[in-house]
Order: structure tokens, then sequence, then C-alpha cells
């Protein structure tokens, strides 16, 4: 099948949110594969955005990218290519840097080079799943986990919720490699690219200690994801509308004492989302800015609330209160 490319100009502030923005991409089957990169070093205003295709883009195609960026509006229509036939997930990869972020360092298998002493690799194509570290977000949440691993903190049950690629599932494997761990999203494609992504880079597929289980849901609502909590460790790099309504949830899956890593939120709704945590017995504990995004570290007082959650046994179906998105 031939490929196809649209390019479109676009702000270095859409660049940033445009591979969040499930909602304008949605209605498109199959999604493409979204790269931005600087067209005027240093100026903030001069971005680009290339969406590759495996057929020829039509104009409900085109227009839904053109939702991506408003600043586009009014501009003359957007350049669309055919791509020659080369491997073109390889030629949307060029230009990309490895990201160092803590222990961890995330590369393509077209731009590995050397891997720092001391540092865990992890190789994430680039793919319909958001999460390939190239995102201030995924940095965030890399770097708060390396953080969190630095000042003792012990942990026997994760949870990556809303996983993407899996990226964040394995760098918390890796740091506490006895735990049980699972990673889940709404979208079973997601599911699909991790399990690629868990065999490609070594990490154990199972549901025992040391292996990662895998979870199609929305939200929680799922009853393997209710019958292996509480979490000590829940991560959730989403938006920041979906862990506002997740908070009573989440703080029920979450462990007294445990931590919650939360992304995917600019700095202007930081406060908001903090204060639907705080409702849940949970204070911030720390915080990490990537630019205008920040990463969230919090922590569930002990003992709050009504009866702790406990691990279901198997097959005793889900436990009530636990919402979807």
């Amino acid at each position: 099948m031939t490929s196809w490319k649209i390019t479109l100009p676009c702000t270095r502030a859409e660049a940033e949110a445009v591979g969040l923005d499930d909602e304008a991409l949605a209605m498109l089957d199959p999604l493409p594969v979204l790269m931005t990169r600087e067209r005027v070093p240093d100026d903030p205003e001069a971005w680009q955005l290339d969406a590759y295709f495996d057929g020829e883009p039509d104009a409900q195609t085109v227009a839904a990218l053109q939702a991506l960026v408003p600043s586009a509006k009014g501009m003359p229509l957007p350049s669309i290519e055919q791509v020659p036939d080369e491997d073109w997930l390889t030629l949307s990869q060029q230009g990309l840097e490895p990201v160092h972020a803590g222990r961890f360092y995330v590369h393509t298998s077209t731009n590995k080079g050397d891997v720092p002493p001391g540092k865990r690799a992890f190789r994430i194509e680039a793919s319909r799943a958001f999460g390939t570290g190239q995102h201030e977000t995924t940095t965030g949440c890399l770097l708060m986990l390396d953080r969190l691993k630095r000042r003792g903190t012990r942990v026997q049950n994760l949870l990556d919720l809303g996983t993407g690629t899996g990226l964040l599932a394995f760098a918390a494997m890796h740091l506490w490699p006895q735990a049980y761990a699972t990673a889940s999203d709404i979208d079973p494609m997601a599911v699909e690219v991790t399990r690629e992504n868990a065999l490609a880079n070594d990490v154990r597929l199972g549901e025992g200690a040391g292996a990662l289980a895998l979870a199609a849901a929305a939200g929680l609502d799922h009853p393997a994801l209710v019958g292996r909590a509480p979490y000590d460790l829940i991560i959730a790099n989403v938006l920041a509308g979906p862990l506002i309504e997740l908070a009573p949830t989440v703080g029920m899956a979450l462990a007294d004492g445990g931590s919650l890593v939360l992304a995917g939120l600019l700095d202007g709704q930081a406060e908001r989302v903090a204060r639907a945590y705080r409702r849940q017995g949970l204070r911030l504990a720390g915080r990490i800015d990537r630019g205008e995004w920040p990463t969230l570290h919090l922590r569930k007082r002990p003992r709050h609330g009504a009866a702790r959650v406990t691990r279901l046994a198997a097959g005793a179906g889900e436990s009530p209160g636990y919402g979807s998105w």
C-alpha cells in the first residue's frame, strides 16, 4: 500500500499537545503516525506537524488534522504528498534524539547510538499509541519514577493506567523488579502495542511477581484491575478531564500510604486535578515541571475514608464503585 504524508505549520504549544488530542483524531481509522519538529530554530511560532498514512488521506482526514492546529486556520491547504516506497516509519523518525530521563534511555531503532553506562535502554518506536518518551509528560513521569526510587519508595504492586506504549510500566518494573505490575488502556490497540513493546524490550508478560499483566479497560472498569487492587503505585498519564473524573476510583484503588503519579495536564490545570485528589485523602508530595507540563506526585494518607480495598479472589467479580471514563 502506498504511503502518504500531510504537512501542516503549527506552533510549539500545538506541537507539544498534539499527541494528547484524542478527540480530534478519534474519527481516523487507521490512526496516522504524527511527528512534530521545528521549522525555524528557537522560534515557538514556527513548528511543523507531519502526519504519515498508509493510504491517500481524504477530505475528512485533512479536516481532522487541521483541527489539531488552530493556528493554521485560514492558511493555504496543507501539503499532501506521496511518500516513496521506502520505510516511511523510519523516515518519520529521522531527526529524533534519544530521550535521557534519570536512569532511562529511550530510543527508536534508528537513533539508538551508544547507550550511556548505567542506563536502562528501551526501544519504543513511533506507533498508534502515545508514549514514546518524546513528549514532556512521558519524560516527566520517567523522572518522577526515578526520584521515587532514589528516595527509597517501596513498591510491591503497581498499575500504569492509560499505558499507551507501555513505556512507563516497563520503567517502573525496572525500578521495582519483584513487584506485581499491570498496564491498562481504554484503546485495545494500545494494549497490543504494549504487548509488542514488552517482547521487544525483554519485559516478561504474565500474572505473577516481576511480570506485566495487560488489560483493555475504560478507567478501572475491569474485574482484573479491581481484583489486583490495592496498588501502592499508580501511574496515570492521560488528560486533566479524565484524571479528575477518575479521582474517586483511583483513590479507592490506591493503598494507604501509596504513591500516585499524574501527568497529561497543563500547568493551569494542576490545581484542579490536585484538588480532586485531595478530596480522596491524597496530598501533593512532589512536582516536576517540563515546560507547561507538570508531573504530580501524590501520597494517600493512611486510614482515610471507608474500609481499605483488598485484593479480590479470582472470579470474585467487580467491586462496586469503580467507574470508567
